[in-house]
């Protein structure tokens, strides 16, 4: 069935699920906005496209998809491979690259192709999940500890030794700002888990360090000013030889918003007690990836951690979802200087914490029980991810799991269970 769940859910709406779907939706972009922010840094991107991203994006995978309660936006999953075609084709290249991965998932939910996401192996997810979270975690150490280096390596082999060599630079002001953010947001999670304590802990970092005065970089001293309207939608250049170029890139970005949005929406069924509609969620992204990239935004799927926000503050409906991106472009009209003030230490510090989050450390241990070829297959993953690169460990991690799988055809799909993003 494709058919959207705002269809669906408006036949008996009422003023007090749009009363819970405006509170809900408000809170969730309080969440949003610091981590689209942080991700679009992380990625190489200019900060301003992560706010493009949540609002573009989020709209059109709440207005299209299938679940009642998905949050979309710009998630940590992507910064890796987005990292990688920055680096190696431009910004226009990744603009492309989202571009063709949104016709694909097009295609992919037209064809109904999104019920085969349970079959790809769990060990693969984990292990590239984990993976990611490693790379996220070492690309802060720079704005973590303010360290003073050139151009880091994309690299981790390589990036390592760099950031190493420049452990002299480090600066113990940004480091306790880095620390008291990462305290903050880890105690107003544990004391009120409902509240966004994400932009506070991250608002008060940053508000420490102008009235301290302490020498730490901030979105505007690297970034210049954020921009306070959203771009004109254009399309990219492109050309035959190009997009055979960013075709596999293209592929991985599919394959990425695909899951994320797939799995997101599972556990958002189990929190809710809901089903969702895989297709219809296949054709969200679709759009939504499309329309990200024609407004020069960035790679768009379901958030695991945004949607878990908006179940617990009583989202109720994909409502709550078009409240959320609404708010994040309000606020960007109005308040997108104040953004600027944001500390670049205080920002890793979110995003350390993210990464962690994304390892699931206490699933670590479940691991090791797991079988043989699990464990052998989510080491590989791992290693491939973090040593190599993204598109490799898929590529290989998926088609080493699916021989497997074909090895054990009365192997029933697998129970899933969805990092934290």
């Amino acid at each position: 069935m494709r058919i959207p769940k705002i269809v669906t859910t408006m036949q008996d709406y009422s003023l007090q699920l749009f009363r819970a779907d405006i509170f809900a939706g408000v809170t969730v972009a309080m969440v949003a906005m610091p981590l689209s922010l942080a991700i679009a840094i992380a990625s190489g991107a200019d900060p301003s496209t992560g706010l493009v991203t949540a609002i573009i994006g989020g709209f059109f995978i709440s207005l299209l998809g299938g679940s009642r309660v998905q949050i979309g936006g710009p998630t940590g999953a992507f910064i890796v491979v987005v990292y990688g075609v920055i680096a190696d084709h431009g910004y226009d290249g990744l603009v492309l690259a989202t571009l063709m991965a949104g016709l694909m998932l097009l295609i992919a939910g037209y064809f109904r192709i999104g019920n085969l996401i349970r079959y790809v192996p769990e060990a693969v997810v984990n292990g590239f999940t984990i993976g990611i979270a490693v790379v996220i975690a070492s690309s802060q150490i720079k704005d973590f500890f303010g360290l003073t280096t050139g151009e880091v390596p994309a690299d981790f082999l390589e990036k390592i030794p760099v950031l190493w060599a420049a452990r002299d630079t480090a600066t113990l002001s940004a480091f306790l700002i880095a620390m008291a953010t990462l305290v903050l947001i880890i105690v107003l999670r544990r004391i009120a888990p409902r509240f966004p304590g994400l932009i506070v802990a991250v608002s008060v970092g940053s508000l420490a360090a102008v009235l301290l005065s302490l020498p730490v970089e901030t979105i505007a001293s690297r970034f210049g000013a954020l921009p306070s309207t959203l771009p004109m939608p254009a399309l990219p250049e492109f050309s035959v030889s190009r997009v055979i170029e960013l075709f596999p890139s293209a592929v991985i970005i599919a394959f990425l918003a695909g899951v994320e949005s797939l799995l997101s929406a599972m556990v958002a069924d189990r929190m809710i007690e809901g089903h969702h509609r895989p297709n219809a969620e296949v054709l969200a992204q679709g759009t939504a990836n499309i329309a990200s990239a024609l407004f020069g935004g960035l790679p768009a799927t379901g958030a695991i951690a945004r949607t878990a926000t908006n179940v617990r503050a009583g989202g109720k409906t994909p409502v709550a979802g078009v409240v959320h991106a609404a708010t994040i472009l309000i606020v960007m009209l109005v308040a997108a200087p104040l953004a600027g003030y944001l500390a670049l230490p205080a920002m890793a510090a979110l995003l350390v914490l993210t990464a962690w989050n994304m390892s699931e450390p206490h699933k670590w241990r479940s691991y090791l029980s797991a079988p043989l070829a699990d464990r052998l297959l989510l080491i590989m993953t791992f290693v491939l991810t973090v040593v190599i690169d993204l598109t490799v460990a898929i590529g290989v991690g998926v088609a080493v799991g699916l021989a497997l799988r074909l090895r054990e055809r009365k192997k029933t799909p697998d129970d899933w269970s969805m990092p934290e993003r």
